[in-house]
């Protein structure tokens, strides 16, 4: 066959045949013979030493080398001839302005050094770590790549400076100059580390380890990113050297000599804003501890990584929180209860610094994470942390943020069932947080101030019970004065793009680049301060008189578990069915939906009989809600009227609703037939 026929689709514009082409060569390759081979290796390195190919023919060329080399016959002077010539043109190409071709350079290295073994490390590091050195030295910018990528930087702050307000833009390009580079350079030197495998264990010395921890403090991301991904390479390398039968001494192990610095860099790491660099060192931080020798040593880290794998089994980015738990299942084992209470005071400190942290997901987070501490957690051992845990649960009560409040919310409620009497003092200032929440315009919100609420009938049944039931009652009488208009002072945040983002950027009007809502560019985190009262008015909308109706429904069902108050709950059924009645409001349809989620709770924990008594008061909210145009509220209609059938018997139930009105035995019947959405 035509051998170019191999080499011209991996050469392509289009990913998708450069994709198809490496299969193909793969397929080929397996089955070839030697003059093949050969015949491949002068077609590449023809290619690769034509200056004026794209670099589509330069990646092309590269990754049918990678493949190749796996092949390659070691005791052949041709293809040894071509190793040493892929070695070179590869190091060149570490500099090259495409970072796609710079990136599968540093994998050819990565692959020479698999199948030669250290000797192409050998040969190599010195010219990769001094690659390194210059671009975090901001030294070096004669190689090609770095030339062009400075002129272009210097176009883009040519036509950045011709707009207003773009002297911080044109700081962050000029900084971000050069890192594209050090990135590739670093993941060249992680491929390498990767290639040699078990037997780089040999080249980690002071030098490598102050280059790589260098990466670990850079003021850019990717850099960082990159760094911890480069220590995770050299852990792996040592963690095959772990033993558990034998006491390693720290002056024959690498990561034993380094082990303190390196867990400080990985605690930095772990507590960082940016989810990508706290996903890399998670990675890093299990293969380093996965690498000691034995678990007495490996206690010696506990107390400064465990908080923070702890904390991030809750934060927000879903990659950072599931590796996090599996690597606090793989380091703790069945022992993590135990971990905690015996490092309590560096758990507790750590969620403190947590909750008044300027990342909104990692004050959520903290405040989960104290909420775990009253329910997991041996209570004599939390007990005296608990006035300090309750304080700064109390200032992330009035977060900006209302996922915090949420979080701060049951966390509290939590400590009060766990710890009524230490909690009791701080009664007085949360009870008018429980209530806000209770009222709040987001729906969870709302749920977790009744399940707190709940919490704290259960603790303070004397003192707690008659207040609530009062509050309950008026809220849902005071639906009446509902605004048939709805908030009027909700602010519209558009989308700004092209044009009108950048006629906003330009305006001397104030009010345009002010008070909005801002964003972390690949966290989505609101880059907003700690508290609402410090950074000008709290970015939440009032609450209108029908969400604190609807959240007084949602603690009457939390209540409702509560046996020895189910006559209070009783007589409060009657208000939610007169609050049912009031429609002339646009969200109507949601508090419809809200109460029948509930009905059916009233029914099983207070009982069929108690309950049938206030049914008939139900049964007109109930139709309207199965035949009303929004779908959720019709399908929770149907799962009512079906769970309620149940409990009461079909029969009984459309004799019911028979007597109340017969206009509703179609609905009721056609909604046996249908499934509920």
């Amino acid at each position: 066959m035509d051998h170019k026929e191999l080499i011209t689709p991996l050469c392509s514009s289009q990913k998708l045949e450069r994709d198809n082409g490496i299969v193909k060569l793969d397929k080929f390759l397996t089955t070839c013979d030697i003059s093949d081979r050969l015949t491949l290796e002068n077609i590449l390195i023809e290619f690769l030493n034509n200056s004026c190919n794209s670099w589509e023919t330069k990646q092309g060329c590269l990754t049918g080398a990678k493949a190749l080399i796996p092949f390659i016959d070691k005791e052949n002077e041709q293809e040894h001839r071509f190793s040493l010539e892929i070695r070179s043109i590869a190091r060149k190409c570490l500099t090259d302005v495409e970072v796609r071709v710079r990136t599968e350079a540093g994998a050819v290295l990565g692959s020479l050094c698999q199948k030669f073994g250290n000797e192409v490390y050998r040969d190599e590091k010195d010219y990769v770590i001094q690659l390194i050195q210059n671009n975090l030295e901001r030294q070096s910018m004669d190689d090609e790549g770095s030339y062009h990528e400075h002129a272009e930087t210097e176009r883009l702050i040519e036509k950045l400076s011709q707009r207003r307000n773009s002297s911080e833009v044109i700081q962050n390009s000029r900084e971000n100059s050069g890192w594209k580079n050090l990135e590739t350079s670093l993941v060249c030197l992680q491929s390498m580390i990767l290639g040699c495998g078990d037997n780089f264990y040999t080249f980690i010395d002071n030098d490598l380890v102050s280059l790589i921890f260098q990466t670990l403090i850079h003021n850019n991301r990717f850099v960082q990113e990159t760094g911890f991904y480069l220590c995770s390479s050299l852990f792996r390398c040592a963690s095959s050297k772990a033993s558990e039968e034998s006491e390693c001494d720290s002056s024959e192990s690498p990561v034993l000599t380094f082990g303190r610095k390196i867990s400080e860099h990985l605690a930095l790491g772990l507590a960082d804003n940016w989810s990508q660099v706290k996903l890399a060192a998670s990675h890093a931080t299990r293969y380093f501890l996965a690498s000691l020798p034995n678990a007495k040593i490996r206690e010696v880290f506990y107390p400064e990584l465990l908080p923070r794998i702890c904390l991030n089994r809750y934060y927000i980015a879903e990659g950072v929180r599931i590796y996090s738990q599996e690597t606090w299942r793989q380091v703790t084992g069945e022992f993590g209860k135990e971990l905690v209470e015996k490092y309590i005071d560096k758990f507790v400190q750590y969620y403190e610094e947590g909750t008044a942290s300027d990342n909104q997901a990692v004050r959520e987070a903290a405040c989960s994470c104290i909420a775990e501490l009253a329910t997991k957690v041996d209570a004599h051992i939390v007990q005296p942390h608990v006035p300090a845990l309750l304080a700064v649960l109390l200032t992330c009560f009035h977060d900006s943020n209302w996922p915090v409040r949420d979080a701060a919310c049951l966390a509290c409620g939590n400590f009060i069932s766990a710890f009524p009497a230490e909690s009791q003092p701080s009664m007085d200032a949360l009870f008018p947080l429980f209530f806000s929440n209770l009222g709040d315009n987001i729906a969870s919100v709302r749920q977790g101030a009744a399940s707190s609420l709940k919490n704290v009938v259960k603790a303070y049944p004397d003192t707690a019970l008659q207040p609530i039931i009062k509050r309950i009652n008026t809220n849902l009488k005071d639906i009446c004065n509902q605004s048939s208009a709805g908030p009027s002072d909700i602010k519209e945040m558009p989308v700004h793009c092209g044009g009108s983002k950048r006629r906003r950027d330009d305006s001397d009007e104030d009010h345009l680049n002010s008070d909005k809502w801002h964003y972390l560019c690949g966290s989505f985190v609101q880059r907003l301060g700690r508290r609402g009262s410090q950074i000008g008015p709290l970015h939440k909308q009032e609450s209108q008189p029908w969400e604190h109706a609807d959240g007084s429904v949602i603690l009457l069902g939390e209540l409702s578990e509560i046996s020895s108050i189910a006559d209070q709950i009783l007589q409060a059924l009657p208000n939610v069915a007169e609050a049912c009645k009031f429609q002339h409001y646009a969200q109507h349809v949601v508090f419809l939906e809200t109460v029948c989620r509930n009905l059916p709770i009233f029914a099983k924990n207070l009982g069929i009989k108690r309950f049938k008594s206030a049914f008939d008061l139900f049964i007109d909210p109930i139709f309207t809600a199965l035949t009303c145009e929004n779908a959720l509220a019709s399908s929770t209609a149907s799962q009512c009227l079906n769970q309620l059938g149940s409990m009461m018997g079909s029969n009984i139930l459309r004799s019911r609703v028979m007597n109340h009105n017969p206009r509703y035995i179609d609905s009721l019947d056609a909604n046996i037939f249908i499934a509920p959405l």
